[in-house]
């Protein structure tokens, strides 16, 4: 009986996570409406084989799958079909404009000021007057671009050149050499093993090394 529930608990482990990557790489908070309700029925389905051993279980494994199947199948048609994804997923709404809250699209969304004030002021914002829209996501997070006289100052805003930065290039994570990350700065495993020496390092004892696009070597130990 124990080895019957290990079984099943593993293998629905697996099988959920290969569905859940078929989902796609979006946060909880980035999901439809659909895609939400989907993965509450995933999870309902992946809780009946590990709690009912007396439950067949190819009973939750093959919806399982089949939802796997229609997810990836529905991701490629919204991918290709505009109009079906409008449908499925929905369109963003414009919640203020000009400083203005469009009560009717409010009405439509049924989105009340409650929620947009609270949103507003999570993103540092106290007055409607300064926004020049607010656009409501098919997330449900809200988009909010302010008014140019309230927007911070950019070095473009004044005129000041900037240099590039880049991401800077992982070289060696938890003390393993990253070398295709290396060729792609066209350096090699020699040119880092030489400059860690001269800390007095080896790989092995790195944590974490980083080159900036400005040519810093970042170094943290273990």
């Amino acid at each position: 009986m124990v080895f019957e529930h290990i079984y099943r608990t593993v293998l629905v482990y697996f099988l959920v996570l290969v569905v859940i990557r078929m989902m796609g790489k979006r946060e909880i908070g980035q999901l439809s409406p659909f895609d939400f309700v989907v993965a509450i029925i995933i999870a309902e389905l992946a809780a009946i084989p590990m709690e009912a051993t007396d439950v067949p279980l190819w009973h939750s494994v093959l919806p399982l799958v089949i939802l796997g199947l229609l997810e990836v199948i529905m991701s490629y048609v919204t991918l290709f079909s505009q109009s079906f994804r409008g449908l499925v997923c929905g369109h963003p709404q414009v919640i203020v404009k000009n400083g203005k809250v469009l009560r009717g699209e409010m009405r439509s969304a049924r989105y009340n000021l409650d929620d947009l004030m609270a949103q507003l002021r999570e993103k540092g914002i106290v007055g409607v007057e300064d926004v020049e829209f607010a656009v409501l996501e098919t997330s449900g997070k809200l988009s909010v671009i302010l008014k140019s006289q309230r927007r911070p100052v950019t070095p473009a805003d004044l005129g000041l050149p900037t240099s590039y930065e880049g991401l800077p290039a992982i070289l060696v994570m938890d003390g393993n050499v990253m070398n295709k990350n290396l060729q792609e700065v066209r350096l090699d495993e020699k040119w880092l093993r030489d400059r860690l020496k001269e800390h007095n390092l080896v790989p092995g004892k790195v944590l974490l090394a980083t080159l900036g696009t400005d040519g810093r070597l970042f170094i943290n130990e273990k």
